[in-house]
């Protein structure tokens, strides 16, 4: 995806930091990963951006040290950004990036002021989520060849994805005793936001899951010679599969299940949603079980289902369309 070349890019072309600036950029990271739980996709983005506006505040002589930063300096580097043409998605991102990296510096002293605080939001393109119809995300579920460890891990995985709307860096978290395959449900630990909660599945996610851990789970996990991994879901070294691992298994399959989009872990977790609002699921029950904070962050789900509802209208009405 875009974002995530550019951040490969910007790693690649990363600014050599002085040893005081590379000091704060080390301690908001350390903040992100210990007390804000980030994935670690999340904080691979933050350093990107972060140090990318560090590079900009070392070549100014004028500033000295990322106390003297003030708002016209951040205007001036989305600025200067947005001459390079970077999309606005990536600057409305970059943005986000830095009030969320200012507040943290204000606060340990680094800054005297926001300078954030002012600055007008990147204005986008409404984008609504990309889903699979059902029998798209039927062919992916059915693409693995279960014969194979690795195809029932495939299989096991995807399954749950879809039937609990858990977001991939979730899944790559899960341990054996966040499941209870009894009750049909699982047990997130400090989900985004740093917050538990309960996500549920269906049979054909409980079945997937009770064969993987029956023979597929034993013999990925003959292979490490350390101490066991409580992951769920292991590589072909026995270890947990990383985040990295599970998109790179949607890439594997993609092309079974749709030739209209690339097929990620997110789109699966936005068919999740998008497939219950159409069932008539209440949007409040929706946000829950995604573990969204607040609920207009759902609500962009409402405006799939209504472009899907005026489509069906505009194709079965007699007088919807004219000839």
């Amino acid at each position: 995806m875009e974002e995530e070349r550019q951040n490969q890019e910007n790693a690649g072309n990363a600014p050599v930091l002085d040893a005081a600036l590379a000091d704060v950029l080390h301690g908001f990271l350390q903040y992100l990963r210990l007390a804000k739980n980030a994935a670690a996709h999340t904080v691979r983005a933050y350093r990107a951006d972060i140090e990318q506006f560090l590079g900009y505040v070392s070549t100014h002589p004028e500033l000295g040290t990322l106390h003297l930063v003030e708002r016209n300096h951040v205007r001036a580097f989305l600025a200067d950004l947005q001459q390079g043409e970077y999309k606005r998605s990536s600057l409305a991102r970059k943005l986000a990036s830095l009030r969320a990296f200012c507040r943290w510096a204000l606060r340990q002293g680094y800054l005297q002021a926001d300078p954030t605080i002012g600055v007008l939001p990147i204005k986008q393109e409404e984008r609504l989520p990309r889903f699979l119809r059902l029998r798209e995300v039927e062919a992916l579920l059915n693409a693995p060849d279960v014969s194979t460890p690795e195809g029932q891990r495939d299989k096991a995985l995807m399954e749950l994805l879809y039937a609990s709307g858990i977001r991939a860096g979730e899944a790559h978290s899960l341990d054996i005793d966040d499941l209870d395959l009894v009750n049909e449900q699982i047990r997130i630990r400090q989900g985004k936001g740093g917050k538990d909660r309960m996500a549920f599945l269906g049979r054909a996610a409980v079945e997937a899951l009770q064969l993987y851990l029956a023979d597929g789970r034993l013999r990925l996990a003959a292979a490490n010679t350390g101490s066991p991994d409580p992951a769920v879901f292991l590589n072909r070294f026995g270890k947990r599969l990383s985040d990295r691992g599970i998109r790179r298994i949607f890439d594997r399959y993609c092309l079974a299940a749709s030739q209209r989009l690339k097929v990620t872990p997110h789109t699966l977790r936005h068919s999740f949603a998008t497939h219950l609002l159409e069932n008539g699921a209440d949007l409040r029950a929706v946000q829950e079980l995604l573990g969204h904070a607040h609920l207009i962050t759902t609500q962009v789900y409402t405006h799939v289902t209504t472009e899907q509802i005026k489509a069906v209208y505009e194709r079965t009405h007699p007088r919807a369309e004219e000839d």
